[in-house]
């Protein structure tokens, strides 16, 4: 699949939760790899901040993203949007500090990327494939989160607080594409309880009965309410018993969950890439969302590229036989088995070693290593087959190798080991010219990368 973005710009307008102050947002499709940028329009210079997990500076009341002394808050709403919809790169210019709380939903985001459309780019999408069990958990809380491999996203969510009026409650996103009408809407939620604690904190300015689901679930005396509605600037409110007090009633009978839902989505986007795999949340919120997402960046920092998935029962996309056709290369040197992956940007390619290939008779006969070069040698002809599958006719054209550079060496490569070549274009195709990418991967180590140019030659 390919990076998305909007096809046209779309703003909002609106006050924020916490400071109150009346904001837009103007959301501007990006280019490729560009991911989610929030730029403050309203500081001098205009400063960018990269909405990644690494820049989350404060959760105790929304997400905040901060690099030096600039930040932005209550992002997560937005994001989950952009999230859901798959749109990978877009620039935010915002003219305040946090974003709009609307109607404390994403719903009308939601229904402004459905207005302006999403446009499909040229790059191929960069997915975090979960290809096992991953799990951060905060034992004083009770709150979890672990990820399963699955084929596709999925998301569950229980929270559990000590109310009578909200206790137990489950959510689950089995779909991404129902994100709109199943979870947009759910509005953020707070205790009447909470308020005096959050007001004299300096929050929630611009909370009201609009934007918000109201909990009283602890008894207060009408004159407590009365001055608590004086200190938000809303209208009194007389309550007599324990319930949900805002203006409009629920839309779900379980909207906090399918809110508290949104919220990972839009925690989990600041990971930069889409997920394939099972999210499951136990009493989740925004801090041990950070954790998880800081937990995958420093992960996808250690390596760049994840190694390939490689399902031996798969139907290769090209066999021994079709490779032989189109590669110049014979035994003892062709040094590709069989291709299982290729998009317009990139390919995989699959070469066993074993213990009989020739050139352990002499690297070396007491301890077998597969010499670097003819890893080298492996990922250009791999490339090779990426370059020849742009023509009409691959089969009257050969390339070459005309510059190696950045050629590193992390581990041995010995009999037994199955190689995965990773490779993709740096550069456009011009004038028969490609410059690209390689990683070779035994499991999930990267064993060996370089960097080349090949040219394509009609053959005589």
């Amino acid at each position: 699949m390919k990076q998305t973005t909007l096809k046209a710009p779309f703003s909002i307008h609106g006050k924020g939760l916490h400071t109150g102050l009346v904001i837009d947002a103007e959301f501007l499709p990006a280019a490729d790899n560009h991911g989610y940028k929030i730029q403050r329009t309203d500081l001098e210079g205009e400063p960018v901040i990269d909405a990644v997990a690494e820049n989350v500076v404060q959760t105790s009341r929304g997400t905040v993203l901060g690099h030096g002394d600039v930040t932005v808050s209550t992002i997560e709403h937005a994001l989950a949007a952009l999230y859901a919809a798959g749109i990978d790169n877009v620039l935010i210019r915002i003219s305040g500090p946090e974003m709009p709380i609307l109607d404390g939903s994403a719903a009308e985001v939601c229904r402004k990327i459905e207005e302006v459309g999403v446009e499909e780019q040229r790059l191929d999408k960069d997915y975090y494939i979960v290809k096992q069990k991953i799990e951060v958990r905060d034992e004083a809380t009770g709150s979890s989160i672990v990820v399963l491999p699955d084929n596709d996203f999925s998301v569950e969510v229980k929270i559990d607080f000590d109310s009578p009026v909200l206790s137990n409650q489950y959510a689950s996103l089995e779909h991404i594409e129902d994100f709109g009408k199943e979870i947009a809407p759910s509005r953020t939620f707070v205790f009447v309880r909470e308020i005096e604690p959050l007001v004299k904190a300096n929050l929630i300015k611009g909370g009201d009965l609009d934007n918000a689901i109201v909990i009283y679930d602890s008894e207060m005396s009408q004159a407590h309410l009365d001055e608590l509605a004086r200190l938000m600037g809303v209208d009194s409110k007389e309550v007599t018993e324990f319930g949900y007090i805002q203006k409009l009633p629920l839309l779900y009978p379980n909207e906090p969950a399918r809110h508290k839902l949104m919220d990972v989505l839009g925690d989990l986007a600041l990971i930069g890439r889409p997920i394939k795999g099972k999210v499951i949340a136990t009493r989740p919120g925004h801090t041990i969302n950070s954790v998880f997402g800081k937990k995958i960046r420093k992960e996808l920092k250690r390596q760049d590229i994840q190694a390939p998935v490689y399902d031996p029962n798969k139907a290769p996309i090209m066999d021994n036989l079709r490779i032989r056709e189109l590669l110049p290369h014979r035994y003892p040197f062709l040094l590709v088995d069989k291709i299982i992956e290729k998009g317009d940007n990139y390919i995989v390619g699959v070469k066993n070693i074993t213990a009989n290939e020739p050139f352990f008779q002499g690297h070396f006969p007491q301890e077998p290593v597969l010499p670097g070069v003819l890893q080298i040698e492996a990922m250009a002809q791999t490339g090779g087959l990426l370059v020849l599958s742009t023509l009409d006719e691959p089969e009257k054209y050969s390339t070459y190798f005309m510059k190696i550079d950045n050629v590193k060496f992390r581990q041995k490569v010995v009999p037994g080991d199955t190689i995965l070549f990773h490779i993709s274009f740096l550069t456009e195709l011009r004038r028969g010219c490609a410059v690209m990418k390689g990683y070779a991967f035994v499991g999930e180590k990267i064993v060996s990368e370089c960097e080349f140019m090949a040219q394509i030659i009609k053959n005589k």
